[in-house]
């Protein structure tokens, strides 16, 4: 440590309560050097396999039991836990903010712990952690909710009175020792009740530095999601931005993920720029402690260089500047601190002894040069602030500064601190505000004018797997320590507050805090506040309403998952009571009304009450449902396809300020976030998708598909019918192909060789071409293959062709009036002619197919008419079953009421879904890879069908990402965008729903072909 950093170390004081996240983060002289990131992710550790993390706690070099020779001697195993003589060590739950998930240890570390001590470790149950509680009683812990067999009990944050034990000791961040007046009551219920209370932000060594501590986390999730509000400001401003499609961090299931998402944005501002109107971007980190640093490793994916703060104003100003990168600057104390009389920077000597002597000139020499404000630098009250209320007014009110000082990611989060107006820790739930100082007022719309603030105090929460496994193995050595009871040790001594009913010497003024504060009257009114059960007997959450127009199958999962969160209510409205009061049986918070989507003042009653709409309703009627959403303001969900109408109320949803997040089921949904995540992946590491096979379909699981057409429905049949025949367009093998829909299931694909045990053919689905730019593929032309199809066991396509042949999909209208399916069917082959035989309808069933009476393919057809009773089985029989469908208007909707009848599953029958992409990569070394992407679930006899399960589970993920506020992209989209994807297929894989990624040997690619079974020409 340099002698500067040293005197500096001392001069500080211990931080503040919302910023304990880096030490003399001012201290640092060393300029940044100027560098641009690469594109490639492979030289990064999100690859490598290295580490962002240090994974040692520095030494305490005058105390010879901390090396590994004393510590094996000191901890053998013991296996009989009676004559153990060290303590015992719980885990507790976490509960004062939703979002802590972390953990004070891994279960790696307990494992550990438990094999080098023999040591009892209990973990209260938690179904948040980070960390399963399967995992920990893995790791030989017991699971249980009573805490009171340990001696030490481990947390994060603080603990409610209601929860403390008397007599143990207690190690969590209390924030009491700078007399936080409003964890007082907390701290007299520790003394009261004689606890050992520890506090990690005092474990430092003697130099004062913290050796237990979240601050780089607190950095890289305050840079994350400093980038997505970014992008949030620039919308409110009307402006379109690659920042917009970055998530908050807690979106991402790892740091690495995160980064891959910026590395796209990277990518996007390298190949299109930042906003012009702009001017280059410029971004200002201040400090060069933990907390910047973490941040400056997660801005260095994106494309940037580092610049010396003095060339801000060149930069900021520069005609020429470049808007393919973003501009850095690192600044530090010499940077902005002069002394009130010599106008220079003197020393850091004289400016940490005598602060009142100095000021800052951060508001002149580099805000109003930054277009955003990273703070990660240590303030108290004796230090002059970075910049005052008046000082934004005075930026503010210059035109210059129209677009700069967009935004401020104040990671510190010191309250009223180094920015004067910084008011208030925000949450991660809402963790924007604006601050208007011409106005004079703080507002939460991106729209209007002021600078946007963002000020969680959790930071280190969102990314709960790293941050949980950083501070684990620093804080290992120490518990150790601590289950020898061994608290004369320097670092735990000097971290004790309270012990035994007294404050420890370094912390007698907390009584005095303790009498001012009115502490013991304060906590009495707090336990007598608390309920018989010990908990809050208010409850200040607000409630959700759900609106779900329809109520069909797919509902169940939905609603079931939205109804987890105690403080949401769902509205049913459905056209048939008896289904949505099925839907609704049992379930709590629930509500069913009538709907008739076309009785608008009923409709726009319904709307007006909710606060999202989810549409389960055919897909015609969801632009009608989105009529109202758009005027009464509210968001939408929809699982179907985005038809033209609904496209076209694009702008129209965007100046309401709303989202229609459509197409977010199984297909469409799951196959854009899986396709996404690979080619965002892809494009990532510097390569590109060459070429794109997509492949899905509903299927009965093999044992329940002895059926004709191999294939059973669990809905009305008609939209698997009609989809039959849609025209067809896709890309392959370097060549551009239609199929028209009457030839759709004749130019089938014969084999599709997902996986050998599975005999599958498919057909081709709709237009693929537009999914070139859905994707991000860029020209089609310049791929390969860009092609989506559905798949169906072999022989369901010729089967439904033949069927086509026959007139059972005619959908023009004629009338239905018959008593018999077979004379249904004869009146399809034959006209109104008199009674037929077996022989002559297969005669004519031959002719209308154009093939021999002895043809195979004849025999089959047979076969599945007499099957669905549309023929007689017995060579005599002539009435055969009678006719169900009177009610029918053409031949297609009476061929599915049959179908609906006689191919539905029956009890105990599992459905299955398949969706399986093929990517081909040309890496960046311009070697060339195949990556395949799969999902197959399975239904249950006891929850859900696979399909209504990957239908309704997306689609009830977005509505809760929408009702927290997740997705700030507005107008009619689809769920491309990083943060939407990443989140969902997290959250389908802890439902169960897991899409599996490989590399592969050799794609299907090369062998698929659409000539069909060369049973027709």
């Amino acid at each position: 440590m340099s002698s500067q950093a040293a005197l500096a170390s001392r001069a500080l004081p211990r931080l503040s309560a919302c910023a304990r996240r880096h030490l003399s983060a001012t201290a640092s002289v060393k300029r940044p050097t100027v560098t641009t990131s690469k594109r490639s992710l492979s030289s990064s550790s999100a690859v490598s396999g290295q580490t962002y993390f240090p994974q040692s706690v520095p030494k305490i070099q005058q105390h010879p039991q901390s090396s590994s020779l004393y510590q094996q001697q000191q901890f053998q195993k013991h296996t009989h836990a009676s004559l153990n003589p060290f303590k015992s060590v719980a885990i507790r739950r976490e509960g004062k903010n939703r979002w802590e998930r972390r953990a004070a240890l891994t279960p790696e570390a307990v494992e550990k712990l438990i094999k080098e001590t023999g040591i009892k470790v209990y973990v209260q149950p938690s179904t948040k952690r980070i960390f399963s509680d399967d995992k920990y009683r893995a790791a030989g812990a017991t699971i249980q909710e009573d805490l009171s067999a340990a001696d030490i009990i481990l947390g994060i944050k603080e603990v409610p009175v209601k929860d403390l034990i008397p007599g143990k000791t207690y190690v969590y961040f209390s924030h009491t020792h700078k007399g936080q007046k409003y964890n007082m009551p907390m701290l007299q219920d520790v003394l009261d009740k004689k606890i050992r209370l520890i506090d990690y932000e005092l474990m430092a060594n003697e130099q004062k530095q913290r050796l237990v501590l979240f601050g780089k986390h607190a950095g890289y999730a305050g840079m994350i999601d400093g980038v997505h509000g970014l992008g949030q400001r620039l919308l409110g401003l009307g402006f379109s931005s690659p920042f917009l499609h970055v998530g908050m961090a807690h979106n991402y299931k790892t740091l690495a993920s995160a980064k891959i998402a910026l590395q796209s944005l990277g990518n996007t501002i390298q190949d299109e720029g930042t906003p012009k109107e702009f001017g280059p971007m410029t971004f200002t980190f201040t400090g060069s402690g933990n907390v910047s640093k973490g941040a400056q490793s997660v801005f260095k994916s994106l494309p940037h260089e580092f610049v010396d703060p003095k060339d801000l104003p060149k930069i900021a100003k520069s005609k020429n500047a470049r808007l393919d990168r973003i501009y850095a600057a690192e600044v530090n104390v010499e940077d902005h601190i002069r002394h009130k009389t010599k106008g220079v920077f003197t020393s850091l000597d004289e400016y940490f002894a005598h602060p009142e002597l100095f000021t800052s000139t951060f508001h002149k020499d580099i805000a109003p040069y930054s277009s955003m404000v990273i703070n990660g630098a240590y303030w108290d009250q004796r230090y002059p602030r970075l910049m005052t209320t008046d000082q934004l007014k005075a930026i503010q009110s210059d035109p210059a500064n129209q677009f700069r000082m967009l935004s401020i990611a104040d990671i510190s989060c010191d309250i009223g601190g180094s920015f004067e107006f910084m008011s208030h820790a925000t949450s991660i739930e809402d963790p924007f505000f604006y601050v208007d100082a011409i106005g004079g007022k703080e507002h939460k719309h991106a729209e209007e004018p002021g600078v946007q603030i963002m000020s969680v105090d959790i930071l280190p929460s969102e990314l709960p797997m790293e941050s949980s496994q950083h501070f684990s193995d620093s804080l290992y050595p120490f518990i150790k320590e601590l289950i020898r009871d061994n608290h004369a040790h320097p670092v735990l001594a000097g971290a004790t507050i309270a012990e035994n009913g007294s404050l420890k010497p370094a912390h007698e003024n907390l009584a005095k805090v303790l009498k001012e504060t009115h502490a013991k009257e304060n906590l009495a009114k707090l336990k007598s506040a608390l309920g018989a059960n010990g908990d809050s007997t208010t409850i200040g959450t607000k409630r959700k309403n759900v609106l779900l127009c329809g109520s069909g199958f797919v509902a169940g999962p939905l609603v079931d998952y939205l109804l987890r969160d105690p403080n949401v209510n769902i509205t049913i409205a459905s056209n048939s009571q008896t289904e949505a009061t099925s839907l609704a049986l049992g379930k709590a918070n629930t509500k069913v009304v009538p709907l008739d989507v076309k009785d608008n003042a009923k409709m726009a009653s319904l709307v007006k009450d909710s606060d999202i709409v989810v549409s389960f309703v055919p897909a015609p009627f969801h632009p009608i449902i989105a009529e109202h959403c758009i005027q009464e303001k509210k968001n939408m969900v929809t699982a179907s396809y985005i038809s033209p109408a609904m496209k076209a109320l694009d702008e129209r949803a965007q100046r309401a300020g709303i989202t229609i997040m459509n197409e977010i089921g199984l297909d469409p949904g799951i196959d854009h976030l899986s396709a996404m995540k690979m080619i965002d992946e892809v494009k990532a590491e510097g390569g590109k998708v060459t070429s794109f096979v997509s492949w899905c379909g509903g299927l009965p699981a093999p044992e329940a598909s002895n059926v004709p057409l191999s294939y059973k429905f669990s809905w009305s049949p008609r939209g698997v019918l009609t989809a039959g025949l849609n025209d067809a367009k896709f890309r392959m093998h370097n060549g551009f192909h239609d199929i028209q829909g009457k030839d759709l299931m004749k130019k089938h694909f014969p084999d599709v060789p997902i996986y050998p045990g599975f005999a599958l053919e498919g057909v081709a689905n709709r237009d693929s071409l537009s999914y070139a730019d859905t994707y991000g593929l860029g020209p089609v032309e310049k791929l390969d293959t860009m092609f989506r199809g559905t798949l169906r066991y072999k022989g369901y396509a010729d089967l439904m062709y033949s069927f086509n042949r026959l007139g059972l999909l005619n959908a023009e209208d004629s009338q239905q009036n018959f008593n018999s399916w077979p004379e249904f069917m004869d009146n399809l082959l034959f006209g109104n002619s008199s009674k037929h035989d077996n022989q002559s309808r297969t005669a004519a069933i031959a002719d209308r197919l154009d093939l021999p009476k002895n043809h195979p393919s004849v025999g089959k057809v047979v076969d599945a008419l007499q099957w669905l009773s549309l023929m007689p089985s017995g060579a005599n029989a002539h009435n055969g079953a009678p006719f169900t469908a009177q009610n029918s208007t053409t031949n297609l909707d009476s061929f599915c009421n049959l179908l609906m009848n006689k191919l539905k599953y029956n009890p105990h029958e599992r459905d299955m879904v398949i969706l399986h992409h093929e990517f081909g990569v040309q890496l960046k070394d311009g070697t060339d890879q195949t990556r395949t992407s799969t999902l197959v679930s399975y239904g249950t006899f006891e929850t859900y069908t696979a399909m209504a399960k990957t239908v309704g589970l997306p689609a009830a993920m977005a509505t809760e990402m929408l009702l927290k506020g997740e997705i700030p992209e507005k107008g009619v989209l689809a769920p491309t965008m990083p943060h939407v994807y990443n989140t969902i297929l997290e959250k389908l894989d802890r439902e169960g729903v897991s899409v599996l990624e490989q590399i592969v040997q050799k794609g299907m690619r090369p062998m698929l072909k659409w000539g069909g079974s060369g049973v027709f020409k």
